[in-house]
Parts: structure tokens; C-alpha cells; sequence
């Protein structure tokens, strides 16, 4: 591994044209924006291991971008190779890959063809079980002995686990779900009905039905108080006679919205919480429910639907990724120039101060705009046997297993 693998990397990393490339949005100071490829220049193999970024403009979130969980680093002849992973698993960490199979296994065991630079895991292996979203399946899976350890307990079977003797980690983060409207889908495109949506529903106790109020409140603009740049702005509270005028005003009462959201529990609650407000401010809305492997085939396309959203350490990082023109994940396709340049000009500014300055007026367009409910942070939660060692839950779901090991005397 060495810096011409890293310059591969970011090379395809700039490929806006790339099909599913959503690294593209967190490299955007490296890209042309006239070919959407990397910029000329832009990178500089100093020698084989150092390379040197030459941005035209600063971008203070470059570095965490990197870091991001779509920024897989593959070998430089990837490509040659035919583009699949599975087939050719090279790599450089602690373990390798054996077998991949979709919704069902991946099997992993320590890594033996080349020794691991950080020196020689404890585990001889680990087993990912895919047990679909039914928690259920879960709870079967600890009480059998199928497993050691879950990649995430939702808050409303924290308990359930505890009882059952096993080890509960918990960190707070800003991981969160949106009910967002998609503005090239009417009636969403009037400002006036997306903001009348948004005042039908009191976020507390969308936090209380949806997540067991294990979190702490969102404030309808994606910007939490544990993110650095986080400005606290007025509270704006529910108000179903300013909803209802609003609706009345732009022709739409007798609109009939659908909320689409994924059959997972806490996903579903939150949705039915959001979907029974609106029915008392007065408005028609049906719910529909789909399972996974259907409902993100087109998750940047429904007109009204729910989406969780991972933790960046950096404010500005999820507002670019979300809500900027033309971004690959800005699901609600929302185009706001004077968003732009803010955003733009953050991004610039490594004083958080000053950036917090900034983001007063982004957090103020994102929340007049209307386009999302964000009704809570979550606090997340994972729970192991005893005999796991040295392992807990990273605010942005990273897996790292390479000094965990098991004690079955524990």
C-alpha cells in the first residue's frame, strides 16, 4: 500500500459521473467543476508514500470526509481486476475476507496472506449474521448462543437485553431520522405546505412514541449541539392553527400525502408518531411500510418518506452532503443559491466561531424552507455476552474488532 493507491482512490473518488458515487459530494474542493473529474494539479505523489493536496479553496472538511463510511480503499488495479471486492479481497487490514453472501453471511477470518501492519488480532475470526430488521430474530439469536455480539440495539429493546444479562454500550451522538419532502413532487413544492407539515408535529413527542426518548430534541435543521459549529436558534413550537391556515392558503386540505418509511421498528414508530400529529392538525396522509431491499432502490425519489442519517463530526459535512444543489444524497432535491454560497463559505472557515456565525443563516434557510421534520438525535445502543472483551459502539457505527477478543470464563 502506497501513495499510488492512494491517488487511485481519490482519483475515482472525484468521478462525479462514477454510478453511485457519493464520495464525489465530500471531494468537491478537488473536482472540476467543468469536467467532474479531479482537478488538474490537484494531487501530488511527492513520493511513494506522501502525496500533497493542492486545493484552489480551503475545505475544512476534506480530512473527514476521508473518513466517511462509503470511502472504501481498494487496491490500485481494482479496475483491471474487473471492479469486484469479493472476488478479490485485497487488503491491509487485520482480517480477510472468505465468503460474501447478500442478506444471509460474511465470514471473515484473521488475516494470514501478508501480516497485518498493526501487528496480529486476537480473534481468530468473525461471522456477520444478517437477521433482516426484526428484532425478534435478534433477541432468538443471544438467548441460542448464534452470536456474540449486535451491530445495534434500538431503544426499545434496551431493555429487553439488559434483562436477558447482557453487556449494554451506549454513546451519544448525532445520528438522526428526517421525514423529508421531496420539492419535484407537488404539492411539496410550495413552501407554504411543506411549512404547514412541519408545524403539525411537536418533535418531543415524536422522541418519546418513535424512540423511547433515549435522544434529545432536533430542531428541523440538521445541525446538532454536539457538532461544533451548532448556533442554538428561537424555539419555534407546534402550532396546528398556523399548520391548517398555512395548508388552507396554498389549496391543499384535501391533498392526501403518503409517508413511506422502511419496516424497521424505530423507523416505524417515529413515521406512525409523525403520521397520527398530522392527522389531528386535520390533514389526510396514509402510511406505507417497506422492507429494506425495496425501499432504498429509490430512496432519493419519494415525495414524502423517512431516512435515517449516519453522525460527521463536522456540522457543515451533512448540511453539504444533504442539502447543496445537485448532491447525489440531497434527497429532497431542494436548490437554494444563497444556501449554496453560505455553505460554500463555510466550508472555508476552520475558526469555529466565525463558522458558527455562518451557520446561524444556514440553519435558519434549512429551517424556514420546511423540507424536513427532524424530530430527534439519537443516543445508540449495542449489547454483547460477557465473554466479549474490549469492544463497544462507535458514534458512527465503525466496526473495529482488531483488540476485542473472547473469554468464555467471563
Amino acid at each position: 500500500f502506497n501513495a499510488d493507491d492512494v491517488v487511485f482512490n481519490l482519483t475515482r473518488w472525484c468521478d462525479k459521473s462514477a454510478e453511485g458515487n457519493s464520495m464525489a459530494a465530500r471531494m468537491g474542493a478537488l473536482i472540476d467543476a467543468k469536467t467532474g473529474k479531479l482537478l488538474a494539479g490537484a494531487i501530488v505523489k511527492v513520493d511513494d508514500y506522501t502525496i500533497k493536496l493542492k486545493l484552489p479553496d480551503s475545505d475544512i472538511s476534506i480530512i473527514a470526509g476521508f473518513s466517511d463510511y462509503p470511502a472504501l480503499v481498494v487496491h490500485r488495479d481494482y479496475e483491471k481486476m474487473g471492479s469486484n471486492f469479493v472476488k478479490n479481497p485485497i487488503g491491509t487490514g487485520p482480517f480477510e475476507l472468505v465468503s460474501y453472501d447478500v442478506g444471509s453471511k460474511v465470514v471473515l477470518k484473521r488475516r494470514v496472506n501478508g501480516k497485518w501492519w498493526g501487528g496480529e488480532a486476537h480473534l481468530d475470526g468473525i461471522e456477520f449474521i444478517d437477521y433482516g430488521t426484526e428484532a425478534n430474530a435478534m433477541i432468538s439469536a443471544f438467548e441460542s448462543g448464534e452470536v456474540n455480539t449486535n451491530y445495534e440495539t434500538t431503544a426499545d429493546y434496551v431493555s429487553i437485553l439488559d434483562k436477558m444479562g447482557l453487556v449494554k454500550h451506549e454513546v451519544v451522538t448525532a445520528n438522526t431520522i428526517v421525514a423529508r419532502t421531496n420539492v419535484n413532487n407537488k404539492p411539496y413544492d410550495d413552501q407554504k405546505v411543506r411549512q404547514a407539515i412541519q408545524l403539525a408535529v411537536d418533535n418531543a413527542t415524536v422522541l418519546k412514541l418513535g424512540y423511547g426518548d433515549a435522544g434529545t430534541l432536533g430542531e428541523n435543521h440538521h445541525v446538532c449541539a454536539i457538532h461544533p459549529e451548532y448556533a442554538e436558534l428561537p424555539k419555534v413550537s407546534r402550532d396546528i392553527a398556523k399548520a391548517k391556515a398555512l395548508m388552507t392558503e396554498a389549496g391543499q386540505m384535501e391533498f392526501e400525502h403518503e409517508l413511506i418509511g422502511l419496516d424497521q421498528d424505530w423507523h416505524k414508530n417515529t413515521a406512525d408518531s409523525i403520521a397520527a400529529q398530522l392527522r389531528e392538525a386535520g390533514f389526510k396522509i396514509k402510511r406505507t411500510v417497506l422492507p429494506g431491499s425495496t425501499f432504498w432502490n429509490d430512496w432519493t425519489k419519494y415525495p414524502f418518506s423517512m431516512t435515517n442519517w449516519n453522525m460527521r463530526p463536522l456540522g457543515v459535512q451533512v448540511i453539504a452532503l444533504a442539502y447543496r444543489t445537485g448532491e447525489s444524497w440531497n434527497e429532497s432535491a431542494y436548490s437554494n443559491k444563497e444556501l449554496d454560497e453560505k455553505i460554500a463559505k463555510a466550508l472555508t472557515v476552520a475558526d469555529v466561531d466565525k463558522r458558527r456565525e455562518l451557520m446561524v443563516d444556514i440553519e435558519n434557510i434549512l429551517q424556514s424552507s420546511g423540507i424536513i421534520i427532524q424530530p430527534y438525535w439519537r443516543k445508540i445502543y449495542n449489547h454483547s455476552t460477557k465473554s466479549v472483551k474490549n469492544y463497544g459502539i462507535h458514534p458512527t457505527f465503525e466496526q473495529n474488532f482488531e483488540n476485542v477478543w473472547l473469554d468464555e470464563s467471563a
